[in-house]
């Protein structure tokens, strides 16, 4: 079981840092791929929005609608190269697709912990 207190402590959970780590990877993906400026485009926007969100969940755990942010980024990251029309590009396409999956999978995982240290985080402010 997660001990609560670690998971209140900002900068220590890993789903979040591997959330950060997907978003530049994503971010940064047209570097080593094919692709054109829709897909370009879609991977930087979406990769910075997934980092920042993720680093966001890291200064301050307890914010559990965080999560379902990385949830629903994940899910958009999944789907945009059939609605952003870039599935001709495969490399980019299969970033979209492993990197997407991988973000929603982390962000569903993160919601236990969040919970948690939001759970900690308001006992404490109700002591006071």
């Amino acid at each position: 079981m997660t001990n609560p207190s670690a998971t209140v402590r900002p900068w220590t959970r890993p789903h979040d840092w591997a959330e950060v780590v997907l978003g530049v990877v994503a971010l940064l993906s047209f570097l080593w791929t094919d692709t054109n400026d829709a897909a370009m485009w879609t991977m930087v926007v979406l990769g910075a929005l997934v980092a920042l969100d993720g680093l966001a969940s890291l200064a301050v755990p307890g914010q559990v609608y965080s999560e379902g942010i990385q949830v629903v980024l994940g899910v958009l990251m999944f789907i945009s190269p059939w609605v952003m029309s870039y599935t001709e590009f495969g490399a980019i396409s299969w970033f979209s697709w492993i990197i997407g999956a991988l973000t929603a999978i982390a962000g569903a995982a993160a919601f236990p912990v969040a919970q948690a240290a939001h759970r900690a985080g308001s006992g404490m402010a109700g002591q006071h």
